[in-house]
Parts: structure tokens; C-alpha cells; sequence
């Protein structure tokens, strides 16, 4: 297993074990309910979003303990929002990370609950004390976590989607969908590194710039993947895109297309991280992760 690998698996594991101790058990009348927020948020899964939180954070110095309790919030929304993506009135998908989806592993009533009570937790675990001593720091975590999973972010991204499989989008109201829906959590994701540790404005700029372009490529390498991969790796079901009749990048650009625009913004994430030298090597090693990705 080469370094990147193994770095990003002890961040994986460090945020299971945490997130573990912080959900709670599946006991008592509601133990249901506690049993599939378990499945959802400790089964198999790279905790990209959280590895890119601890190693912005590592950047800048950040406290140790406030990065893996944001990581353990940022993993609760990302489960939360597969839960809902994967249910028949969204995606009508069986299969998450090689496993049955929630709705199916359970039910679809269980699975709506599950998916509310993570997004809940995850912002218990940004308002307690023990993620940062100062009352406003813990209220900028949180404001800006709604702003990046509500409205303006995720959840508004996810209904321009569901919008798609019935009226045509262009190529720019495809690129503020995947904003929205799949970058605002990985822009939030670098972005709780400059809030737990107040920094200078270019480095502020420069994390946001990564992130922005970060998030965008991940969301054409998920298009490719539906378009070009298989079950067997990705570990759900692909061509479903096409199937919907969904616009996405490679609809619009075609295969060679969507990936000359991901390497372009693979590029651009990269030059965002010079101002850090060598210390930013990980993460540029994660962009590559990112594009080459097969799941």
C-alpha cells in the first residue's frame, strides 16, 4: 500500500472509531433507528470528505481533537444524504458501497428517520465544547455547515438534479448542480480548517480554490464512473444517469470531454496549493485519488 493510501485509511479508521463512541447504541424501543444510523455512517467507505478536513486542518496547525470532531460531523451529513439519495422517491438505488442500501437493509421509514437523526448529530458534535473552546468559533462551524448541506448547497443541488430528469440542462446549470450538491461539502471540508484556526487571507483563498476545484472534479469522475465504470468496482449501480435521462457532464461533453475538463481542474487544484510547499504534497496526492478513482 503506497503512503497516500495508507494515510487516508488511518484518517478512515481514526473517524470510525470516533464516530463509533459518539453514535448512539442500538438499544432500547428505538434501538431500530440507532442500528441504521449505525450501518449507514460506520459501514465501509473512503471518509474522503473527512480525511480532506484533518489534512487542511494539518496545514495550518489546527487543534487535533476539533479536526476529528468536525470529520466525525462531516461523515454524518455525507451518510445522512446517501441514505436519502439512495431512496425510491430520489435515486431508487439497492446497492451503497457494495452493500444493501439502507431502505432495503431496513425499511424506507426507518431509512428517512436514520438520515434525519444524522444530520442532527452532526451538529451536536459541531455545538459541544469539546470541538473548540470558543462559543464562536462553534457557531461558525455550524452556520456554515447549514449553508453547505441546506438550501444553497447539498439539498439545493440534489432538487436541481431531480429537476434534470425532466427538463434539459446546460452546461452551466450542471456545473452549479454539482457545486452545490457535491462541492459545498468539500469546500466546507477545507474550510473548517480556516475557522477552528484563524489564518491570513491568502491562505484562506488558497484552501477555497483547492476545494472549489476539488469538489467539481470528484462530481465528473462520479459522472464517468456511471457512464464508463462497473458494479463490481464502484459498488452501486451505473448507468442510471443515462437510463433517468440526466444531463451531466458526460452527456453534455462526452467521455474525452468530461475527462479534459477534470484534468484541467485537477491541475487548478494543485497550482491552489503552492503557497504551502511540499507540505501540501498529501493533498495534492489526493487529487490524483480523486480522478483516478474507481469507486
Amino acid at each position: 500500500m503506497d503512503s497516500f493510501e495508507k494515510r487516508l485509511n488511518e484518517a478512515a479508521d481514526r473517524v470510525t472509531v470516533a464516530l463509533d463512541a459518539l453514535l448512539p447504541r442500538a438499544e432500547g424501543p428505538e434501538s431500530q433507528l440507532n442500528s441504521a444510523m449505525r450501518y449507514a455512517a460506520l459501514g465501509p467507505g473512503k471518509r474522503l470528505r473527512p480525511f480532506l478536513a484533518i489534512e487542511c486542518g494539518r496545514l495550518v496547525n489546527a487543534d487535533e481533537r476539533g479536526l476529528l470532531r468536525v470529520a466525525s460531523a462531516l461523515e454524518c451529513i455525507h451518510a445522512y444524504s446517501l441514505i436519502h439519495d439512495d431512496l425510491p422517491c430520489m435515486d431508487d438505488d439497492d446497492l451503497r458501497r457494495g452493500r444493501p442500501t439502507v431502505h432495503r437493509a431496513y425499511d424506507e421509514a426507518t431509512a428517512v428517520l436514520a438520515g434525519d437523526a444524522l444530520q442532527a448529530v452532526a451538529f451536536e458534535i459541531l455545538a459541544h465544547p469539546d470541538t473548540h473552546n470558543r462559543g464562536s468559533v462553534r457557531a461558525r462551524l455550524v452556520e456554515r455547515l447549514s449553508r453547505a448541506c441546506g438550501p444553497y448547497g447539498m439539498v439545493g443541488g440534489q432538487m436541481i438534479d431531480i429537476l434534470g430528469e425532466r427538463q434539459e440542462l446546460d452546461i452551466s446549470i450542471v456545473t452549479r448542480m454539482h457545486r452545490m450538491k457535491t462541492g459545498a461539502l468539500i469546500s466546507y471540508a477545507a474550510e473548517t480548517a480556516c475557522i477552528l484556526r484563524d489564518v491570513e487571507p491568502q491562505i484562506r483563498r488558497a484552501l477555497e480554490g483547492f476545494a472549489h476545484d476539488l469538489g467539481l472534479a470528484y462530481q465528473i469522475t462520479d459522472d464517468l464512473l456511471d457512464a464508463t465504470g462497473n458494479a463490481a468496482d464502484t459498488g452501486k449501480a451505473v448507468g442510471k444517469d443515462a437510463g433517468q435521462g440526466k444531463a451531466t457532464f458526460v452527456t453534455i461533453l462526452g467521455v474525452e470531454g468530461a475527462q479534459d475538463r477534470s484534468q484541467h481542474l485537477a491541475a487548478q487544484a494543485k497550482d491552489h496549493l503552492e503557497p504551502f510547499g511540499a507540505r501540501a504534497d498529501t493533498l495534492k496526492e489526493a487529487v490524483d485519488y480523486v480522478i483516478n478513482r474507481r469507486s
